[in-house]
């Protein structure tokens, strides 16, 4: 039985988010030799909290936030059978939930707040050798799709 609720982020819950934006970067860290050193940050949170074109859904248990995740409405390239698409990052959530359905439950309430503005299409990247992140994708229904590969020519 869930024992958290799903809701929209609001402002009150930047800190936080922000909190976990960098457990997100040190643990993508060692997939990606090309992130700057820190202090960096991967989203304006307070801007997709505010965005009419996305939606910050958060987990909480006992007014505790434990878990993250946003959908942010793109463009699709002009060749896809889709205009739109909705993208999904900022997926995070706290070592001691792992394992329980967070990740599930933000996914579905961000995949809702999609086909309700008329979105079908969900997209996501995570770096090929985050294991753990593709099974926790991949037990939500994702399913791998493009491989984008990189070379460093100095």
């Amino acid at each position: 039985m869930q024992q958290f609720a799903v809701r929209m982020a609001t402002l009150a819950d930047l800190k936080t988010l922000l909190t976990f934006e960098q457990e997100i970067i040190s643990a993508e860290r060692p997939f990606d030799e090309t992130l700057d050193e820190d202090p960096i940050s991967y989203y304006d949170l307070r801007q997709l909290v505010l965005s009419d074109e996305a939606a910050v859904m958060v987990a909480e248990v006992d007014q505790n936030i434990i878990g993250s995740g946003y959908a942010l409405i793109r463009d699709a390239k002009p060749y896809l059978d889709h205009k739109k698409y909705t993208y999904l990052g900022f997926m995070y959530t706290d070592r001691d939930h792992r394992g329980k359905g967070v990740n599930k439950a933000i996914v579905d309430a961000l995949v809702q707040w999609s086909k309700s503005r008329g979105i079908h299409e969900v997209r996501l990247t995570v770096y090929n050798n985050n294991l753990p992140a593709i099974r926790a994708y991949e037990k939500v229904g994702f399913k791998k799709h493009i491989l984008e590969m990189r070379i460093n020519v100095d």
